[in-house]
């Protein structure tokens, strides 16, 4: 009897408790007026710094406190929306384009100015009408963070507020690009480049984009945007470690031009044969990574890694802020939870001595060396070193002493406003590892998860492509990006020079436009004749229908000899709509990036056709990565008509 009063006493207490009312939502976001989902939508909720992001697929995922709760959903070109959360776990959204989103302006205490050249100074912005001079009218609304993001209607010379833009990138290197330009193949025959299989310019260009601006022109490396995405390449049926593969057409941007699409496509091993790992986290927590999107957003990156390490994996733990430490000793792939507990540990503060902690990550490294094994150091940072050996040519001498023991370093780039593009990148290509740059969750789980393997192992190492032309078919060409690739041509033979790595099941596509021999060239250079010298006629034989040879070298990962492969390139183009939707999407992909580097090369290049051409190749996109990148590129050319109107109006004052 005792028994049964206690059990209603308890019931009675647990109806009269109110249980907490936060709950997750999780939705779409979708475009009103072809239901298409909206990648990169800000998902804020009200009154607070907390958010999220769509991600490829238009998806969020996000915890309110209570019911009355209410989420802002924004992105640049659409109406802003306020919802309330209410009960539900479930809220898709459909946005709005804007009726003048081709109007639009970034207005400051100072007037209209361009996007790139915003310092983040104005920290009050109250406006309600204005014209192409500046602020003008009565001042209404009001803005305490960054920048004001206004409409502009041209016609009646007004504008209404629309949103604010967090602060503007104040502090970030980016290493200098001198585009590559043509070549006359009667002087230069050889066009030598190593490999290049790194993707953080693009998810790096689509942070910008995102916040609504177009990125520097040296942030824009066209190769990695081109390799962001995979290709539907077969792999090597020879037995070598990666099969080459060509496709030629006219160029986009040039009908009189051919465009060369190379594709290498690497040997794919299954995750449980890949050899054991011993993985060092080097793990950056000095103050400048106290930000939500730094340090918090490392930890849960590592993590989704950690889930994929098996028993005979090793992973060691290294910290670095005013100096370095060891965290964590080498603990088996198993130990998930110890592992984990490690990284959540973690907390930032200090100054940044990045030469120190590298220094003690390949000391780990190498005293947990495993032979036949995968040996790397995986440095999750923003680059800001500041303490110790520090400056690009640091980094680089003591990434290229520390790689001849047989120790890779990937690099993990995160944050903005003082990010270290330049130094990030240096680090990663002398390591012989590759380079990332996490903007959020989706793209941590891109990198970490589903390309595991070609993130973390290599298949190919120093890998170098050499293209010999033929005169009597090509009279010039230009090699697509790969600016800070390119080899002089005794480095292809030269098995000490380092070169680029490849990666389980990894793509690599590169890009040359040609000149047919016979066209009328605007980029070819010429010379007066030489007075002492007299160039001996040059006879070329037309009997070969043969318009370049493609040569590939390669290392095995336990070789210091190369290896050597080659195919010829008959001079037979397909017409563009033929061309696979892979060749068509990464030429649109390279559009796009010459037009936001605003290249010399870009001729007839435009984004409503890069678009249009996009478009029609997104194949079957099962990742909805492709999606994205159309709805990136639509937010660039918004962007770009934008910053033509603020230099109009620049020009008029």
């Amino acid at each position: 009897m005792r028994k049964l009063v206690l059990i209603i006493l308890l019931f009675t207490g647990l109806t009269g408790f109110k249980p907490n009312s936060s709950h997750r939502i999780s939705g779409t976001v979708y475009d009103s007026a072809d239901s298409s989902a909206i990648p990169g939508v800000s998902v804020v909720l009200k009154g607070t710094g907390y958010g999220t992001q769509t991600d490829a697929k238009g998806n969020y995922s996000i915890i309110v406190p209570d019911d009355n709760a209410v989420l802002i959903f924004s992105f640049i070109g659409y109406t802003t929306q306020d919802i309330k959360a209410g009960k539900g776990n479930t809220l898709k959204v459909y946005l709005h384009a804007t009726s003048n989103r081709l109007s639009e302006v970034v207005v400051t205490g100072y007037g209209v100015q361009k996007r790139k050249v915003l310092t983040g100074s104005v920290s009050t912005i109250s406006a309600k009408s204005y014209n192409s001079k500046g602020l003008r009218g009565k001042a209404s609304g009001h803005v305490t963070l960054g920048n004001a993001l206004a409409m502009y209607d041209y016609s009646t010379n007004a504008g209404v507020l629309k949103s604010y833009q967090p602060s503007v990138i104040t502090d970030e290197s980016y290493k200098g690009i001198e585009e590559n330009g043509f070549k006359a193949v009667s002087a230069e025959p050889l066009s030598t480049f190593s490999v290049d299989v790194d993707a953080a310019s693009y998810s790096n260009v689509r942070r910008f984009i995102n916040n609504g601006q177009l990125p520097p022109a040296d942030a824009v490396r066209i190769e990695e945007m081109i390799n962001y995405f995979s290709y539907n390449l077969p792999g090597p049926t020879d037995g070598g470690p990666v099969a080459i593969h060509s496709e030629l057409s006219a160029a986009p941007w040039n009908s009189k031009h051919r465009l060369l699409r190379i594709g290498l496509k690497a040997r794919t091993i299954a995750t449980e044969k890949l050899p054991a790992s011993n993985l060092v986290f080097l793990i950056d927590v000095s103050g400048s990574m106290n930000e939500a999107n730094k340090l918090p957003l490392v930890q849960s990156s590592l993590k989704m890694l950690v889930n994929q390490l098996r028993p005979q994996d090793k992973v060691s733990l290294v910290v670095y802020a005013g100096a370095a430490g060891v965290v964590l000793p080498a603990t088996a792939g198993d130990k998930k939870e110890t592992i984990n507990n490690a990284i959540d540990n973690l907390s930032a503060g200090g100054s940044t001595a990045g030469g120190q902690g590298i220094k003690l990550a390949y000391q780990i490294a190498k005293q947990n060396f495993m032979k036949n094994g995968n040996n790397r150091v995986i440095l999750a940072t923003d680059g800001d070193f500041n303490v110790g050996a520090s400056s690009d040519d640091d980094m680089q001498k003591l990434i290229e002493r520390e790689r001849e023991s047989g120790i890779s370093l990937s690099v993990l780039g995160f944050g903005m406003g003082n990010y270290k593009d330049s130094k990030m990148e240096t680090l990663a290509d002398k390591g012989n590892g590759n380079y990332a740059y996490i903007d959020n969750i989706t793209e941590a789980r891109k990198t970490l998860v589903s390309e595991f393997g070609g993130t973390l192992f290599t298949i190919a190492k120093d890998v170098k492509l050499q293209v010999e032309f033929n005169p009597a078919k090509v009279q010039a060409y230009r090699l697509v990006g790969y600016e800070n690739r390119v080899l002089a041509k005794e480095d292809f033979n030269d098995d000490k020079k380092d070169a680029g790595d490849m990666g389980s099941g990894h793509t690599v596509t590169a890009f040359y436009e040609i000149v047919p021999a016979g066209i009328k060239d605007d980029y070819s250079a010429s010379v007066d004749p030489l007075k002492y010298q007299k160039p001996k006629p040059v006879a070329y034989s037309n009997a070969s229908d043969e318009m370049m040879t493609i040569k590939f070298r390669y290392k095995e990962p336990a070789s210091l000899k190369s290896k050597l492969s080659q195919v010829t390139v008959k001079d037979e183009p397909i017409n563009l709509k033929s061309t696979s939707t892979d060749f068509r999407f990464a030429a649109a992909v390279a559009e796009i990036g010459m037009l936001l580097r605003d290249s010399k090369f870009k001729q007839n290049s435009g984004y409503e056709q890069a678009i249009k051409m996009a478009r029609s190749a997104k194949g079957e996109d099962t990742e909805g990565y492709r999606a994205e990148f159309i709805k990136l590129a639509e937010s660039a050319r918004l962007l770009s008509k934008t910053e033509l109107a603020a230099q109009e109006d620049n020009n008029v004052e």
